[in-house]
This record gives C-alpha cells, sequence and structure tokens, in this order.
C-alpha cells in the first residue's frame, strides 16, 4: 500500500500535511493510480504499474465493508472516521475510488487476473448504491429556470459523477457487466439533460456542473461521454460532448478561462447572473484536455486533437497571469492563478496529478504533440 502526500509547498517544496483531516487521502491516491497506470499504458514502465497497484490497495483499504469511501487517514495510518471531508459515503472520494478500480480492472485483467477480481469485487460493493440513485431516474428539479436531473451524486452533480463515470466505463470494458451498461446509459442521460446553449447561443452547449452552476474543475463530461458513447452505441451522447468542445471550450479560452459562472434562465434566454474569474487550476483544464482528446479518438478528427493543444498552452504562459504553471523539469503543477499579477507556486497533489494527467495524454496523441510543440515554439 502506498500513499500521496496532499501539499507540497514554495520554495522548497516539502510534504506538507492537513493538521485536521489527515496525511493522505483517496482523493489524491485515486487519481494518481489512474495517471500511473496511463503512464504504464502510454510508455510501459513496470514501475509506474506496480506504483498504481500500491495506491489502489490504499483505494481499497478506505472503501468501508457496505461500498461507501472514507477518504482521509491519519498519521498513525488510522482512517479518519468523521472529518467532513472524509465522512463514509458515496460522493467525491467514492467516484475518484471506482475511477482508480475500474482501470485497475481494465489494465490488469490480462495480466494479473485474480488481482482483477478483487478489484472487480470493490466495485460490486458500490452497485447498491447506484441502484438507489437510479430509483429517481428519470425525475427532474427545476432550479432557476433549468430542469436539472435528480439521479446523479449529490442529486445533481454532473461533474462528480463524470469521474464516476469514467471508472465504470474501464470496469465495464473490462468485465462486460450489464448492469454497469444501465449506469452508463443513465448517466449519460443525466449529463445530456444538463447541457446549455449551442453553436449560436449562450453557454455554447456548457455542461452544468450541479444545479444551475458550471465551474471548471472536474467537470469531465466530455471526457466521460467521449468515452462512453461508442460502448453503449450512443450517438446523442457523442453529440453533445462534440457541442462542448467545439463551442463552448473556445468560449472559455477568449475568456480567458473563468473559473465559475451561474445561471439563469428568462425566457429563452440565458444569461449568467455571476461569474468568477479566480482562481484558475490545473484541474479546469485537464478535463477539457482530455475530453478533446478523447472525443479526436471517437471520430478519428483531427480537430480536437489541436484543440486539446491549443488548450494547453494555458500550462504553458498563454493564461491571464501570463505564467508558466508546468514545470517540465520537475513535473509540478502549479497551485493555481490568483489574478493577472499573482500565481500560488505550491505544488499540490492535485495540481501536480492533473497537470500530469494532461501532458501525459497530450504526449502520447502525436497531433497533438506536434501541435502543442508548434505553438510553444510560436511562444518563445
Amino acid at each position: 500500500m502506498a500513499i500521496i502526500h496532499i501539499y507540497s509547498e514554495y520554495p522548497d517544496y516539502q510534504w506538507v500535511d492537513d493538521s485536521d483531516e489527515g496525511i493522505a487521502c483517496v482523493d489524491d491516491a485515486a487519481r494518481a493510480a489512474v495517471v500511473y497506470l496511463r503512464h504504464f499504458e502510454v510508455t510501459g514502465d513496470t514501475t509506474s504499474l506496480w506504483r498504481a497497484r500500491k495506491l489502489i490497495d490504499f483505494c481499497r483499504y478506505m472503501q468501508a465493508e457496505d461500498g461507501l469511501f472514507y477518504n482521509f487517514i491519519f498519521a498513525d495510518h488510522s482512517i479518519n472516521r468523521d472529518g467532513h471531508t472524509s465522512f463514509k459515503s458515496l460522493g467525491w472520494w467514492a467516484a475518484r475510488g471506482v475511477w482508480a478500480l475500474g482501470e485497475g480492472c481494465r489494465v490488469f485483467r490480462d495480466r494479473d487476473p485474480a488481482y482483477a477480481r478483487r478489484l472487480q469485487q470493490h466495485v460490486q460493493k458500490t452497485f447498491a448504491h447506484l441502484d438507489t440513485l437510479l430509483q429517481h431516474y428519470p425525475a427532474m428539479d427545476t432550479i432557476n429556470g433549468f430542469n436539472v436531473p435528480r439521479w446523479l451524486l449529490y442529486n445533481s452533480a454532473g461533474d462528480a459523477t463524470s469521474e464516476l463515470v469514467l471508472g465504470l466505463a474501464a470496469y465495464y470494458r473490462a468485465m462486460n457487466d450489464p448492469r454497469v451498461k444501465t449506469y452508463l446509459e443513465k448517466f449519460g442521460e443525466a449529463f445530456v439533460a444538463m447541457q446549455l446553449g449551442d453553436e449560436n447561443h449562450f453557454p455554447f452547449g456548457a455542461m452544468l456542473s450541479w444545479q444551475d452552476l458550471w465551474h471548471g474543475w472536474a467537470n469531465g463530461q466530455t471526457q466521460a461521454l467521449a468515452t462512453i458513447a461508442a460502448l453503449v452505441q450512443r450517438e446523442d451522447f457523442l453529440a453533445v460532448a462534440k457541442r462542448e468542445a467545439e463551442f463552448f471550450f473556445p468560449y472559455l479560452q477568449q475568456e480567458n478561462f473563468p473559473r465559475e459562472m451561474q445561471f439563469a434562465r428568462d425566457g429563452n434566454q440565458i444569461h449568467a447572473t455571476k461569474t468568477e474569474r479566480y482562481s484558475q487550476i490545473a484541474y479546469a483544464l485537464r478535463p477539457m484536455i482530455v475530453g478533446a482528446l478523447r472525443l479526436a479518438e471517437s471520430t478519428n478528427d483531427p480537430h480536437f486533437a489541436e484543440l486539446a493543444a491549443d488548450l494547453a498552452q494555458w500550462f504553458f504562459g498563454k493564461n491571464a497571469a501570463q505564467a508558466q504553471m508546468y514545470d517540465p523539469k520537475t513535473g509540478r503543477g502549479f497551485d493555481g492563478i490568483l489574478s493577472e499579477k499573482e500565481i500560488n507556486r505550491n505544488a499540490g497533489a492535485e495540481s501536480t496529478i492533473e497537470a500530469l494527467y494532461a501532458i501525459l495524454e497530450l504526449e502520447a496523441n502525436p497531433v497533438a504533440r506536434q501541435k502543442l510543440y508548434e505553438k510553444m515554439e510560436s511562444m518563445e
């Protein structure tokens, strides 16, 4: 078993723990496991496969017998069972835990079938809770003029559910479990229902994150829909993902990547009632970049790979602060842009993992890699 330390602070980048919550969490371990597994697939580096397995085992340790997940451990390796970001639940850390377990099932299925079967059992423990969510299908709530689904995590959290869907998709590829196809279809339909606007109408195909809000971080519905469209034979899923990537992602880039928007509907018109511009973080860019790359794979359209490379320039200085947010010499991802004049040079686990995930996927796509190098040369 292994952990990922939570924070790493400028200028010496020593590890820093959370004095209240603990020393490590599923949130970071699961994301890191996904990236290590992908690094193994891209490079064949068996050290990354070994590290992924150790982190997946941490996620297994943090899952309760009823299938729900805790998040943090303390320095003595005991589980934080009561913290407000650690209590046993089916939420953010469970979604990320399932993501790691599902990818583990897929990658280890042919390399260590016995281990993959153990991971399968852990994923299956969540199914009763997913069935409870889907008891609300197809109920909708009306919030600020929008009909939003009631069968996602936290009722309408498309953001958190997108990471759950990525894990379920990987699991379905490995195990071909028909129950999981149903989960993918129903969650995908919720993402479709939360899309607003189109090519000519604001907000240009954005998919709501939760209730009437859009925010960049974790908003991975395009990545999820592009991943599952062929698996569940739903062309409408692919069309919705394409719409957000083709029209909303360039709008965000044009607006220098605002952090969050709240929407309201007035008749047929949608407008933003609130826009927050900062902070801007790697976790907001990765879903767009990898989402565009998954679309490039699903459609065989190089335009989406080029879009991913264009979005990735944020890491290399094409951003509101004109600051480099990823250090290729160390692999650190910096913690955020605070204003046009200030960035947070800490390099916590989330920012570093999300930056590495985005860069790894870009490097694995020949079109995106070439386009990114060309754009970086033109910036020098």
